[in-house]
């Protein structure tokens, strides 16, 4: 079957809690410079951040981001999982998310649209019609 999105779900842990929170991670060939990340709140709502896709394929090996979302390898001796640092007028949020699913999830994504080759896919006009029609 083909498809130009990806959809991958895991649980990551919130700010050290030991209860894991249900998360999915996006990814669709129509957008293909950008990944979203939504977190399964208790109320059953889903919030979510969409970023670069060159953000967090960097923070899987180093320190990326410098805006609203930060991802790094794990500080701690534990080199299986990154940390995603999320933060907004609303609050700050640090989740742990396993290095592989993020790996897999990413080598998916590059199966739809090669890395280097996003703007092969991006539809301009779409998005200036998207923009003028606000």
């Amino acid at each position: 079957m083909d498809t130009d999105a990806i959809h991958q779900t895991q649980f990551v842990l919130l700010n050290e809690s030991t209860t894991p929170v249900l998360s999915r991670l996006s990814f669709h060939a129509g957008e293909p410079f950008a990944v979203t990340v939504a977190f399964r709140t208790e109320r059953g709502r889903w919030i979510e951040w969409t970023f670069a896709r060159e953000l967090l394929a960097t923070g899987l090996t180093e320190p990326s981001g410098i805006g609203d979302v930060r991802i790094r390898p794990d500080l701690s001796e534990d080199e299986e999982l990154l940390t995603m640092e999320i933060e907004s007028p609303d609050g700050y949020a640090s989740f742990e998310l396993e290095r592989e699913d993020i790996r897999t999830f990413l080598e998916s994504s590059y199966e739809l649209v090669p890395l280097g080759a996003e703007s092969e896919h991006f539809d301009v006009d779409r998005l200036i019609e998207e923009i003028s029609n606000v």
